[in-house]
C-alpha cells in the first residue's frame, strides 16, 4: 500500500509540475508580453510612445532619447529600428479614409472627424527606406479577423486584448502619435 500511495503521489507531483510549467510558458508567450520584450530589445531605451496590436503581431515604439523609431511584425521576431532622419511621416486612417497626416516637406494637416462608430482607426508610419516604405498598425478595431482565404473571406476570427478601448481612444492615441512625429520631424 505504501508503494501504491508514493506512486500516485509521484504522478500528482509532475502533473502538478508540468501544469505550471504550461501555465508559465503560456503567460510568457502572451502576444503582448513578447511584443513588449522584443521592443525593448530593439530599442536603445526604454520608448516614450508605444502602439501594440497583439492580435496582429505588431508594435511601434518611440525612443526620443536615442532618437529612434522601431518597428516589430510576426509577432516580434521581425523589426527594423530607425534612426529620425529616415522617418518621412506618419498618417492617421479611419476606416480607409486618411483623417490625419505629417510629412517631412509638407508640415501637418489633421481633419476633424467624428469617429464614435468607426470600425478602424489605423497609423501608417512612413520612412525612406526602400526595404520597408510604410508600417501600418492597427490601435483600434471592431473585429480583428484572422488569415485569409482563397476566396478572400475571413476564415478565422481573432479575439485578443486591443490596444484601446474605443475608437475615439484610437484616435487620440494617433494624434499623439502625430504629434511625436510632427516634433521630430522639425528638430
Amino acid at each position: 500500500m505504501g508503494e501504491t500511495l508514493r506512486a500516485i503521489l509521484l504522478v500528482a507531483l509532475i502533473a502538478a509540475f508540468a501544469t505550471t510549467a504550461f501555465l508559465f510558458l503560456s503567460w510568457w508567450m502572451e502576444p503582448e508580453r513578447r511584443l513588449r520584450r522584443a521592443m525593448k530589445n530593439a530599442l536603445t531605451g526604454v520608448p516614450d510612445m508605444h502602439a501594440i496590436a497583439p492580435a496582429e503581431g505588431k508594435a511601434a515604439a518611440l525612443d526620443l532619447t536615442n532618437e529612434q523609431l522601431a518597428v516589430l511584425w510576426n509577432r516580434g521576431s521581425i523589426g527594423l529600428v530607425f534612426d529620425f532622419a529616415e522617418i518621412e511621416g506618419a498618417e492617421v486612417i479611419v476606416d480607409r479614409h486618411v483623417v490625419g497626416r505629417v510629412r517631412r516637406q509638407l508640415g501637418r494637416q489633421d481633419l476633424d472627424v467624428l469617429v464614435e462608430d468607426a470600425e478602424s482607426v489605423v497609423l501608417r508610419l512612413m520612412f525612406l527606406d526602400n526595404q520597408c516604405p510604410e508600417f501600418e498598425i492597427s490601435l483600434w478595431r471592431a473585429t480583428w479577423s484572422g488569415d485569409q482565404g482563397a476566396s478572400g473571406h475571413s476564415v478565422q476570427t481573432v479575439s485578443g486584448p486591443r490596444l484601446t478601448g474605443s475608437a475615439g481612444e484610437g484616435l487620440r492615441l494617433a494624434r499623439r502619435w502625430l504629434a511625436h512625429i510632427d516634433a521630430v520631424l522639425k528638430a
